[in-house]
């Protein structure tokens, strides 16, 4: 939460994926496209705004958000549709969610993007980009925060790599368990990438 807001991203409703639902309150929901484990809006408590998976520059609720269109998969989304990629910031922070991305990013949406201060990444493969796609992203990005998301925990009914696929050959210095929640501000971010791992 900054600026006053609360920012929800991709919220799902627990039983239809084998999980915990999320008890959560926002001023914001995004939803990067329209499939049922990512635009449960309903469990959402609130008087929020929703964006759903828009392309364009909008103000939502005194946020500004930048929607870019991507695909759900590497066949521009004739398999699994499109997905928007959100940009956004809160106070000095700048945010990016990549949804379910299914492809490497083009130069193009990799310029619309910019400078990223905490990346959120699919990285369980199957139906996203894997933990190999997933890394060179990151490399090109080049993010303060990497949040790997999308991917295989315990009760989960869909299959997907875990996460210690991904963090294979990332030195154990730099991954952070941090529970289910975290407080930070950009002056707490130190100069090497951080993997944050929050617990499910």
């Amino acid at each position: 939460m900054r600026n006053g807001l609360t920012v929800v991203t991709d919220p799902h409703d627990g039983k239809s994926i084998g999980i915990r639902p999320p008890r959560l309150k926002a001023d914001v929901v995004l939803i990067s496209h329209d499939h049922y484990d990512h635009n449960a809006v309903r469990v959402i408590k609130g008087d929020h705004a929703e964006l759903s998976f828009k392309e364009g520059s909008f103000c939502v609720n005194g946020l500004q958000v930048d929607g870019h269109k991507t695909y759900h998969d590497d066949s521009e989304g004739t398999k699994r549709g499109t997905n928007i990629v959100y940009r956004f910031q809160l106070d000095d922070t700048v945010f990016c969610h990549l949804g379910d991305l299914g492809h490497t990013l083009s130069d193009e949406i990799m310029e619309k993007i910019g400078e990223i201060d905490v990346l959120f990444i699919p990285i369980g493969g199957v139906t996203t980009i894997n933990s190999n796609e997933a890394k060179d992203i990151i490399d090109r990005i080049r993010p303060r925060i990497v949040v790997p998301m999308h991917y295989r925990i315990s009760g989960l009914g869909l299959v997907l790599d875990n996460v210690e696929t991904f963090l294979a050959g990332i030195p154990e210095e730099l991954i952070y368990r941090v529970g289910n929640e975290i407080d930070f501000t950009r002056d707490d971010m130190i100069e090497a990438m951080e993997y944050w791992i929050f617990s499910m």
